[in-house]
């Protein structure tokens, strides 16, 4: 099976079809007269059939070197669109971003990221696709995203994590729970407790389930939920108490409808990174949506710190 056409050559064929002249397509090509000559044998014993007749001094089109021609004007204006487009990429501002990140965060953290990100990169293509982690990193082996911010912790060592930020769990109780005044609960309180929890299929949730293992502490009594705007809703209205990121809640606790509480002495942390496939260099967009990342979650982990070190004081 023959392969595609050389492109030079369908090129100067479009010009020979256009001007009906040797002499003003080398011309045109900065070529001469014979090389585009021999340009268009060289085209014919490629197609395998007379492509052109001269006319006296004029050259016309067979009818097969007609049928070419519409082919060959589609192929040239697609690979003059796709080099404009690979120029206009490398200028600044434009490109593209696509990235994955789990529903709480393209909640709370990307709106600010993206709204700074577009002002750098105005022209830029961005998409953003919401999930958990395992289903992000699937994403960018179908090649669907570039970019995954999730949990760090990926085994598959064809991708590279780029650490991003860090934050500590605790316990999310509405204002008038007990909890909420007596520093770190009691551990025999905690089996007892009626829990609002995220997906017991996340990774969050594991997390939080081997933690209070390790203190000998079965959590019995737990409701899963898959939407973080239901879990803060069920809290509030006192049906339970939930274990998340005091970011994910800063504005309930700022308006005091929701409180902290430290889940305990010993610290439950994650580290959040952003995932891409090994050895692939970032684009400039990408680098930039990774240092817009870091700066808008700068102390995310420790904002609530104070809080939380002076409840745990109170129960001393």
């Amino acid at each position: 099976m023959k392969g595609p056409f050389d492109s030079r050559q369908l090129q100067a064929f479009t010009i020979l079809a256009r001007t009906g002249s040797f002499t003003v397509t080398a011309r045109e090509m900065f070529l001469t007269q014979s090389a585009v000559s021999h340009s268009m044998k060289a085209l014919e014993n490629d197609a395998g059939c007379r492509l052109l007749d001269r006319v006296g001094k004029k050259v016309i089109l067979t009818q097969a070197g007609e049928n070419l021609l519409r082919h060959a004007d589609v192929a040239l204006r697609e690979m003059a669109a796709a080099r404009h487009e690979i120029e206009q990429m490398g200028k600044w501002g434009r490109g593209r971003l696509r990235v994955g990140a789990t529903a709480t965060l393209c909640a709370s953290l990307l709106p600010s990221v993206l709204r700074e990100f577009k002002e750098s990169f105005p022209h830029s293509l961005i998409q953003v696709e919401p999930g958990d982690s395992r289903d992000l990193i699937a994403r960018i082996e179908e090649q669907r995203i570039d970019l995954a911010l999730v949990l760090s912790g990926v085994a598959d060592h064809r991708f590279e994590q780029l650490p991003v930020f860090s934050d500590e769990l605790c316990f999310i109780t509405d204002p008038m729970h007990p909890w909420a005044s007596a520093g770190i609960p009691p551990r025999a309180e905690v089996s007892r407790q009626n829990l609002i929890l995220y997906r017991k299929a996340s990774q969050t949730f594991r997390m939080v389930d081997e933690y209070f293992r390790e203190d000998d502490v079965v959590l019995n009594t737990v409701m899963e939920l898959g939407s973080m705007e239901a879990i803060k809703e069920l809290v509030k209205l006192g049906l339970g108490v939930s274990v998340l990121a005091p970011w994910v809640v800063r504005r309930e606790l700022d308006e005091g409808s929701l409180v902290a509480v430290p889940l305990g002495r010993r610290k439950l942390r994650r580290d959040w990174s952003l995932v891409h496939w090994r050895g692939r260099r970032l684009t400039l967009a990408e680098e930039t949506f990774a240092g817009l990342c870091r700066s808008a979650v700068a102390g995310l982990g420790r904002e609530r710190e104070p809080e939380a070190r002076s409840a745990a004081q109170s129960s001393r």
